[in-house]
C-alpha cells in the first residue's frame, strides 16, 4: 500500500496552480524600487508640444531625470525626443525620480498650506454665522450602496 504515495520533494503545487489570466499592460510601468528613493512620471509633452516649462518647475523641486539604461526593466520602442533620448519617456512622460526625505516634505507643506486654506475658509464662514440661523460646520461624507434594510 506504501508503493502509490509519492515522495513529498517529487510533488508540487504548481500543476494545482490555475492559469494566469492575460492582463492589459500597464500604460506606465512601475520602476524597480530604490531605497530612499521615490518615482514620479513627469510631463515633457502634450499633443507633440514640448512643456519646458513643468519640466523645469519639476527639476526645481529636486526630481531628477532617469537615465533609460538604470531601469533595463522598462522597455520602450522608440525614444520620442532628441533632448531627453537617454530618458526613460512614454507618452510624453519622463520617469524621475527624488529623494525619499525631498518627497515626504514637499507632501508636508502642501498638507500644510491646505490645511491653512481651510482654517481660513473655516474662519470667514464663521464670521457670517447668527445666533438665530447657525451655521454648522460638518465635514462628514457617508456613502452608501445598494438600499438600506
Amino acid at each position: 500500500m506504501a508503493e502509490n504515495r509519492l515522495n513529498r520533494e517529487q510533488t508540487t503545487r504548481e500543476k494545482a496552480v490555475r492559469k494566469r489570466a492575460w492582463q492589459r499592460p500597464e500604460t506606465l510601468p512601475s520602476p524597480t524600487p530604490q531605497d530612499g528613493y521615490e518615482f514620479h512620471w513627469v510631463r515633457v509633452s502634450t499633443q507633440g508640444l514640448v512643456d519646458a516649462t513643468n519640466v523645469s518647475s519639476k527639476i526645481r523641486e529636486g526630481w531628477e531625470p532617469c537615465l533609460a539604461k538604470d531601469h533595463p526593466e522598462i522597455t520602450m520602442v522608440t525614444v520620442e525626443q532628441e533632448r531627453f533620448a537617454d530618458n526613460v519617456v512614454i507618452g510624453g512622460l519622463m520617469l524621475c525620480k527624488a529623494p525619499r526625505e525631498l518627497v515626504e516634505e514637499r507632501t508636508e507643506h502642501f498638507e500644510n498650506q491646505t490645511q491653512s486654506q481651510m482654517a481660513s475658509v473655516d474662519n470667514n464662514l464663521m464670521r457670517e454665522n447668527d445666533p438665530r440661523m447657525p451655521l454648522f460646520n460638518d465635514r462628514q461624507s457617508k456613502v452608501t450602496f445598494g438600499q438600506g434594510n
